[in-house]
């Protein structure tokens, strides 16, 4: 038997997942900063979906495919028609588990969560008897004002997130960051196609897995304000989650 092959059928099998919309200026940050000495300890995938962005992101991206030395270990999809923040997820997570991965992390492609912090959440999906492992900006409740968030958004996350637990049960300190990691045996417990393809996908399948009693581990991360363009209206986007969180608690099986 090649020792090799030996060893590479013996680690674990991580994808990231990273999606892509309108980030021509962020995603080559991104890519620069993954730690790719992860390579060595785990057989690791990058999967880049590109959102029909309406600026240069594809194109970027491919160009960055050309001259990097690890691109071997990068698919980019290129979605023909835009699928949604939700949808990209659904097509990672199916990817997942098509592929046979054991997790799989999203890590955002406009750089407002660090890449540096991967090996923590590969560490904890390892180490703990988590189901999943969230990056949550309010562990620390005051770090987001200095790292930067607006006053609106600080003030709408935590009460939304406050509402949330209230109605659910959980005792999440922030219901809506994006940096989170799971383990594949769990999504195929986890009926996520019959979520919405936008971004209310991450409250309903947080609902989803506290229905189903599995764990989710929240760890620290930085709040990181930059050059990224969000067109998320915070008070709209406030009601129609609560709407959603109570339709799925009390009225969606699973």
């Amino acid at each position: 038997m090649n020792d090799l092959n030996y060893v590479s059928k013996n680690k674990k099998k991580i994808l990231i997942f990273i999606p892509a919309y309108n980030v021509e200026k962020q995603i080559p940050r991104v890519l620069k900063k993954i730690p790719f000495h992860l390579l060595s300890e785990y057989d690791v995938r990058i999967l880049i979906i590109e959102d029909c962005s309406k600026d240069n992101t594809k194109k970027i991206v491919e160009d960055y495919l050309k001259n990097n030395k690890n691109n071997n270990l990068i698919q980019l999809v290129k979605n023909k028609k835009n699928q949604g923040y939700g949808g990209v997820q659904k097509i990672a997570f199916n990817y997942a588990i098509k592929n046979n991965f054991d997790f799989v992390i999203m890590l955002h492609g406009d750089d407002q969560y660090e890449a540096e912090m991967l090996p923590k959440f590969i560490s904890n999906l390892l180490n703990n008897d988590a189901d999943a492992v969230f990056g949550s900006r309010f562990i620390n409740p005051r770090d987001p004002l200095k790292g930067g968030m607006p006053l609106n958004r600080y003030i709408g996350n935590r009460v939304v997130t406050f509402i949330q637990n209230f109605i659910v049960g959980t005792k999440m300190t922030e219901f809506h960051s994006g940096y989170r990691s799971y383990k594949i045996e769990v999504l195929k417990k986890i009926n996520f196609e019959k979520n919405t393809n936008d971004f209310y996908f991450d409250s309903e399948i947080i609902i989803q897995m506290f229905k189903s009693k599995f764990v989710i581990k929240e760890i620290p991360i930085a709040t990181i304000y930059g050059d990224e363009i969000s067109n998320l209206n915070p008070i709209p986007y406030g009601i129609k989650v609560l709407i959603i969180t109570i339709k799925h608690k009390f009225f969606n099986k699973g």
